[in-house]
């Protein structure tokens, strides 16, 4: 009584006694007992359609790739290499394999450097035109490349640089560093200041301490950033067809876009073509998965 008359006098009301106790193991049963009781099909159906619109395009150039020409069959029997053959010998598609592969492998460095320098100011210093500048970083990805087509041929007739692999190399590292610095900047956060002042303390120099403490914390946040950026240059077509015209110089969108001729095409050797094209990126993305999904949900979360 004397509590409820200091409550009335001061004019204080008691909170309501809030239920934070965690879930009873028989409400997780309960949980998981609903989720099981969903009909099996409701859950294989929508994924059995999906996988058939996603893998029945790769099946079909699998086929006109290994099916012998003239031939109408419907299963890749009997299996022909002739294609191939045709394609990386006569049609140079060794020197465009090449020339791709320097393409992404130094795009995936330029990216990745630049990106963790960039990154790593906006997580750690503030300075006046910081929330400016991550806006311009937004707003750029709205950029179509090709209203940069002219600008940067000028740059590069100016510079000497057309028909050569570093005006493709640099186009794409510039279009590629705004979403990947957003990226680290994002992952950078999510690790803890305080370890890198422990290094100080210890006596470690500011880039000394990034590289022992936070730059191991980091590898899915570059994985993922390196990983894109190589995707992107290796399957992107118009850089390379608008900076590149000498065909010792061109990579492989450009020499699949050679196979089209203006009144036929050879479905075969562009069938085969597609598979070499499809066959590094998807032999990254299967060492890769686990990275590639954390470092992108790491780097989105907090920014």
């Amino acid at each position: 009584m004397t509590a409820a008359l200091a409550e009335k006098h001061t004019g204080t009301v008691r909170e309501p006694v809030r239920n934070t106790e965690p879930p009873t193991p028989h409400r997780r049963r309960g949980r998981e007992r609903a989720f099981d009781d969903v009909p099996r099909w409701q859950i294989y159906v929508p994924l059995g359609i999906y996988l058939l619109f996603t893998l029945v395009p790769f099946y079909w150039m699998f086929l006109f790739a290994v099916r012998p020409t003239g031939s109408t069959s419907l299963v890749p029997w009997p299996m022909t290499g002739e294609h191939f053959s045709k394609v990386w010998t006569e049609r140079s598609f060794a020197v465009f394999f090449q020339n791709s592969m320097i393409v992404g492998v130094c795009t995936l460095v330029a990216t990745t450097l630049v990106a963790l320098s960039g990154g790593y100011a906006l997580a750690r210093f503030d300075f006046r035109i910081k929330n400016g500048f991550m806006l311009a970083l937004l707003c750029s990805q709205f950029i179509p490349g090709a209203l940069m087509l002219v600008p940067l041929f000028e740059i590069f007739k100016n510079l000497q640089m057309i028909n050569s692999l570093g005006s493709v190399v640099i186009a794409e590292t510039v279009f590629q560093l705004p979403l990947s610095i957003i990226l680290i900047s994002g992952f950078i956060k999510n690790v803890p200041v305080s370890l890198e002042e422990a290094a100080w303390v210890d006596g470690c120099s500011r880039f000394r301490a990034f590289c022992a403490v936070v730059l191991p914390l980091l590898r899915p946040g570059l994985i993922a950033v390196g990983s894109f950026a190589f995707v992107h240059s290796w399957n992107h077509f118009l850089f390379a067809l608008m900076f590149l015209s000498e065909q010792d110089k061109q990579t492989i969108p450009v020499g699949l876009n050679t196979l089209i001729g203006a009144d036929s095409v050879d479905l075969g050797a562009l069938a085969a073509g597609g598979v070499i094209a499809a066959i590094p990126v998807v032999i990254v993305f299967a060492f890769i998965q686990k990275w590639l999904i954390t470092g992108f949900s790491a780097g989105a979360v907090k920014g």
